[in-house]
C-alpha cells in the first residue's frame, strides 16, 4: 500500500519549480499596504468632515471600520485590494482560485486581528519573510497565498 501525503496548498504554484509566483511578494505586500492606507485615509477624511469633525474623536475606530469594509469589498471583488492590484499581486486559496466572499471575510478578520496585536503581526511578518510561499499567519491558517499575477 502506498502512502500519499496531501498538503492543503498542493494546488498553489510550487515555490521550488515556479519561484516567479513568489518573487518579491513581501516587498510588494508592504508597498501595497502603504498604497491601501492612503486609499483608506482618502475615504476617512470625507467621513470626518461629514460628521462635523466629531469623527476625529473616534478616528482609530473609524479608520479600522473603513479599512475593514475596504479590504473586504476589494478582496471579495477581485482577490486583491487596489494596492495589491497596483503591485500585480493577488490572493489565491488553497486550490489556486480567487477568494470568495467567505474566505475574503475570514482573511480580513485575520488581518484585522493580527494588526491589532503587535506580537502576532511581528510573527506574521517573520513568516512572510521566511516561509517558502511567503505566507503570513492568516495565510497559513486559511491555506491562502499571495502570488504575483501572471503577465
Amino acid at each position: 500500500m502506498t502512502y500519499m501525503s496531501y498538503h492543503p496548498t498542493d494546488h498553489l504554484p510550487d515555490p521550488e519549480t515556479q519561484p516567479e509566483f513568489y518573487r518579491d511578494v513581501p516587498a510588494k505586500r508592504l508597498i501595497a499596504w502603504v498604497i491601501d492606507a492612503v486609499f483608506i485615509l482618502a475615504l476617512v477624511v470625507p467621513a470626518v468632515v461629514m460628521t462635523a469633525f466629531v469623527g476625529l474623536f473616534f478616528l482609530p475606530v473609524l479608520f479600522l471600520m473603513v479599512g475593514f469594509v475596504y479590504r473586504l469589498a476589494t478582496i471579495a471583488g477581485g482577490s486583491a485590494t487596489w494596492g495589491m492590484r497596483m503591485m500585480s499581486i493577488e490572493l489565491r486559496d488553497a486550490y489556486g482560485r480567487r477568494l470568495d466572499f467567505g474566505l475574503a471575510l475570514l482573511h480580513t478578520l485575520g488581518y484585522t486581528v493580527s494588526m491589532s496585536l503587535p506580537l502576532i503581526q511581528i510573527v506574521s511578518i517573520v513568516l512572510m519573510l521566511s516561509s517558502e510561499r511567503r505566507q503570513g499567519l492568516t495565510d497559513m491558517a486559511l491555506g491562502t497565498a499571495m502570488v504575483n499575477r501572471r503577465a
